[in-house]
């Protein structure tokens, strides 16, 4: 049988290709784009995207993806920036925000993961096919090839300039930290680590804050233990400092325990585990009733110091400003075994008489510098000048807070910054204006265990060092 000719004949057009959706990378660049264009936080914003991609059948594997490249994406965002700005003929700035974002979700594939080089480029110009279009994809493609050619160390040899000519740029690009944060963290080993300030500890802390944090639980006193959580997480490990702590094993999901839906458990960091514990173990003179957590939202400190009051027969006022962070205060303190207050109230403005409390811990709103492995896009939205914007309110906090503790009572003073302008000063500050009515109490023995805490009296925590955020702590005494 004959085929018929088919000269002359015109070809029949190919069908235009659909873009394959990727759902973990859509769900990646979805929070990169929120992170950028409504200053959403990471850890707030990716719960929400991944419970409705999963909804839509996404699996385990991909939402883990998903999750693996939106931190590691925000961590490294500044090395990446200066890597593809050496791929482009243009102003780094002059990138449209959405094309940036998919560029550094490739480059964080290439550059520090798995996935084969071949894999990563073709499924991150899928991707700006799907959210750029054709033509900006092979833009995406065209950098990225570039990009695959050389390997991370060896792009950050030619992209950081020499550490002899400028320490801290060199610093700030290798290890993805804004100059400035590089700058203050220095300062802040140089104060806290006499003699460790030099660039071995400085690229330690550095490191550190790009490392991805451990899931740590806290068993809240009269309610569980770290025994019984160890025995019902045959893969977890014990804290390293804190007598509550237990560290979930890597994938561990905690929203799965019946302990931490029944509120029994908490997720802590362990620094805040160990700030809470330090104020309810400081020497006190006189009665020991009444507690105050004068800057309570989000609740954590709160429900341990709510239970450890508890514990001997003190009762804990859980003061919050705004109304929505104090319920989820309420919520964290549901089910206390003693009696305990949730109030909406502001800590400047004394909403209880003079000296009422006994211990009292304000833990007050920072710039966040101590928390970059939990919260990696902190480092890119912060400024100097938020620093010195707190200031103010951290010292009327620390005032309302001696002014709420009786003579003889203990304050604790709390941030999750390294910052010398939120640790150290404020409390110089407030020690100088008070006359003589208060004085330090040395922290340290209080965190016998923890090593490098430094001339003290109080205490600064490292992620290097202690696996934790950087918190600090400050506890004093009112005298007069």
């Amino acid at each position: 049988m004959s085929t018929p000719s088919t000269s002359g004949a015109k070809r029949a057009p190919r069908p235009h290709r659909r873009p394959k959706k990727d759902p973990a990378r859509i769900v990646a660049f979805k929070a990169l784009r929120a992170v950028d264009e409504r200053d959403a936080y990471a850890n707030l914003i990716l719960p929400s995207l991944l419970r409705e991609a999963e909804q839509k059948g996404m699996d385990r594997r991909d939402a883990a993806l998903a999750t693996e490249l939106v931190y590691g994406t925000l961590r490294l965002q500044g090395t990446y920036d200066a890597i593809i700005a050496a791929c482009i003929d243009r102003p780094l700035r002059e990138v449209d925000p959405p094309v940036l974002d998919v560029l550094s979700l490739g480059a964080h594939q290439l550059l520090a993961t798995r996935v084969p080089p071949h894999a990563a480029v073709s499924a991150t110009v899928e991707l700006a096919r799907v959210v750029l279009g054709d033509g900006r994809a092979k833009f995406v493609n065209a950098v990225l090839r570039k990009i695959s050619a050389q390997d991370l160390d060896t792009w950050v040899q030619r992209v950081a300039p020499p550490y002899e000519e400028d320490a801290e740029d060199h610093l700030a690009v290798v290890h993805s930290h804004p100059r400035w944060v590089v700058s203050a963290l220095w300062d802040s080993l140089g104060r806290w680590q006499p003699g460790s300030a030099g660039r071995a500890a400085i690229e330690e802390l550095l490191r550190a804050d790009n490392e991805r944090p451990e899931v740590t639980l806290v068993a809240r006193p009269g309610r569980a233990t770290a025994a019984e959580l160890r025995e019902a997480l045959p893969e977890s490990q014990p804290g390293r400092w804190s007598p509550y702590a237990v560290r979930l094993a890597e994938g561990g999901d905690p929203g799965s325990l019946d302990a931490v839906r029944e509120n029994r458990v908490g997720v802590q960091d362990e620094g805040s585990q160990l700030v809470a514990a330090a104020l309810a173990a400081a020497p006190l003179e006189g009665p020991d009733r009444l507690w105050l957590d004068g800057c309570a939202g989000p609740g954590g400190k709160a429900a341990l110091l709510a239970a450890l009051a508890a514990e001997r027969g003190a009762a804990l006022v859980a003061s919050e400003k705004q109304p929505h962070r104090a319920r989820l205060v309420a919520r964290a303190l549901d089910g206390n075994p003693g009696p305990y207050t949730v109030i909406a109230a502001d800590g400047t403005q004394r909403a209880w008489r003079e000296g009422a409390f006994d211990r009292t811990l304000v833990d007050v709103p920072c710039s966040g510098l101590g928390a970059l492995r939990r919260r990696p896009e902190a480092r890119w939205r912060r400024r100097p000048e938020d620093v010195a914007g707190f200031g103010p309110l951290q010292r009327d906090l620390l005032r309302a807070a001696v002014a709420a503790t009786r003579i003889g009572g203990v304050v604790g003073y709390a941030t999750c910054s390294p910052h010398l302008a939120e640790t150290r000063a404020v409390v110089d500050d407030v020690l100088r204006a008070s006359g003589g009515a208060l004085e330090w109490i040395d922290a340290r023995p209080l965190l016998p265990e923890l090593p490098g805490l430094g001339e003290g009296p109080d205490v600064q925590l490292w992620p290097h060092l202690h696996g934790t955020d950087a918190m600090y702590l400050a506890l004093l005494r009112r005298v007069g």
